[in-house]
């Protein structure tokens, strides 16, 4: 089951199932994916048990709501501070491909020639997938932002004027509500784009943190139930109506050399992420980025991320936008 959310004509928030690629049937008592999560928390029911309980006859045409701008985020938290976007790198089989070459460094295989980009690669490899199911070698992890980085499929993605590079990466997102205790419960996936300066990235792997500083989007649709183990996409760069770039992406556990349980496990061991209530989203890598094949996005070009696997594509234009800096002041 995928689900969308969207508000309706006369303005009131709704989730609504997927029925096919032009019709949603909206589900009956609940305004937001973050209610029906925690519905399904207390009731101690699936969340896909649940939703599918909840539909309704109430069918709505699924271009009119993107057309009248009227499809939001599948998850949000409505305290945007309670909802924390983070991610890993070098998770996928040719990811260190992409990095080396984007930095100039050297793939040699010989340990002592190795960069720390191949070095944590190889980590991976040899150590994100232990055969006994527990924990493995942890990935390299970012941080991106709270709920106020968030950017709905179809709407614009902002880049500050200060960005050297507003590139796409895309990517698959897990998404996470902690129950009462802070376990931390996984709601389901979406493909996304996130966002990232990889100019400033390239001027040294140590500005890596300041590059993900960016808004990101996903969806639109939210995948229930697990991840297929390989899963094909396409990701593209339309520019004045035309594609100027275009390449196919490959994910899923047997394209990546994590587990997507490792991956969570080096999340939530961190406290910080199991508060009571708050929403988690985490990207979980590429190997493959247009800035590798020397494109640099302009304002106005359309990202466009696509999967069967997650319905209908991930669209959004890029947006320069002027940032004015803050000068601090002493009290």
């Amino acid at each position: 089951m995928r689900l969308i959310q969207f508000t309706t004509e006369s303005g009131q928030r709704a989730v609504g199932a997927v029925v096919d690629s032009n019709t949603i049937e909206q589900l009956k008592d609940v305004e937001t994916i973050y209610q029906l999560a925690h519905r399904a928390m207390e009731s101690g029911s699936g969340l896909e048990a649940l939703a599918s309980s909840l539909l309704s006859d109430q069918r709505q045409n699924y271009q009119k709501i993107i057309d009248d701008g009227r499809l939001l985020s599948p998850i949000d938290h409505p305290q945007a501070t309670q909802l924390m976007v983070a991610g890993t790198g070098l998770t996928h089989l040719g990811s260190a491909d992409t990095r080396a070459a984007m930095h100039a460094q050297n793939s040699s295989g010989k340990q002592e020639e190795m960069t720390d980009t191949m070095k944590m690669f190889k980590m991976g490899v040899e150590g994100g997938k232990p055969a006994n199911g527990e924990a493995g070698v942890q990935p390299e992890w970012f941080y991106k932002g709270d709920g106020d980085c968030v950017v709905a499929p179809e709407q614009a993605i902002p880049s500050p004027s200060f960005a050297l590079d507003a590139g796409e990466e895309p990517e698959i997102a897990g998404i996470y509500i902690n129950d009462s205790e802070g376990n931390p419960c996984r709601i389901g996936f979406a493909i996304g784009n996130e966002l990232s300066d990889h100019i400033t990235e390239r001027q040294n792997y140590l500005y890596l943190a300041h590059s993900k500083l960016r808004h990101c989007s996903f969806g639109p649709e939210l995948l229930l139930g697990e991840l297929p183990a390989h899963i094909e996409g396409t990701s593209r760069i339309v520019r004045n109506g035309k594609v100027i770039w275009e390449k196919n992406f490959l994910s899923g556990e047997d394209n990546m050399s994590h587990t997507i349980k490792n991956l969570e496990h080096h999340h939530f061991k961190y406290n910080a992420f199991c508060r009571p209530g708050h929403v988690q989203v985490h990207f979980f890598g590429t190997a493959t980025l247009s800035f590798g094949d020397g494109i640099k996005p302009q304002e106005g070009d359309r990202f466009e991320i696509e999967s069967a696997t997650f319905g209908r594509a991930l669209r959004n234009p890029l947006k320069v936008v002027e940032r004015k800096i803050p000068t601090v002041k002493a009290l």
